[in-house]
């Protein structure tokens, strides 16, 4: 017996279903946290280490900005730059103001480097992941996205403008 596909006209073409908002949501979150694990613990990150190289790439917060961005609190945000910085990924810098424990953090050259591999990486594997959507499908989709996130950052009170980074100091 062979074990070949039939040779007739092809069968009716299965319709894809629409999983609704909330199981696309969750569904396409659970396929972004297996990239971002995977690549922080192929850069030999932990996932909370990869958001925070990722925040520090654009801006250099000072700590209370850092934990509210990071979603952590205060203690759990110095601990994280804590063990970043003896790892050489960020440093602190004093902020020259009258309050002489304000400190910025900021990426080193090796958290840079290390920062740049590791989103080189995911931005390969999500592009992937996009690769089935028409280019019209992906401007909609990042479109809709970056609604939700900064909907989202509005209702929470984050800042999330880049347009005036805090000075870098280096």
């Amino acid at each position: 017996m062979s074990s070949q596909l039939p040779s007739g006209p092809p069968g009716p073409r299965r319709r894809r279903p629409n999983l609704g908002i909330v199981d696309a949501l969750v569904q396409s979150s659970f396929l972004v946290r297996a990239v971002l694990d995977q690549a922080a613990a192929e850069h030999d990150l932990s996932i909370v280490q990869a958001r925070l190289l990722g925040v520090l790439r654009d801006r250099e917060p000072r700590m209370a900005q850092l934990a509210q961005l990071l979603e952590l609190t205060k203690s759990s945000t110095t601990g994280l730059v804590d063990r970043a910085e003896k790892r050489g990924l960020v440093r602190r810098t004093a902020i020259p103001v009258s309050d002489e424990r304000a400190v910025h953090v900021m990426l080193t050259d090796q958290g840079r480097e290390r920062e740049q591999k590791f989103t080189a990486q995911v931005t390969r594997r999500l592009m992937a992941l996009a690769a089935g959507l028409s280019e019209t499908g992906r401007a909609q989709l990042s479109k809709a996205l970056t609604q939700l996130v900064l909907y989202d950052a509005e209702q929470s009170g984050v800042d999330l403008d880049l347009a005036h980074p805090e000075p870098r100091t280096e």
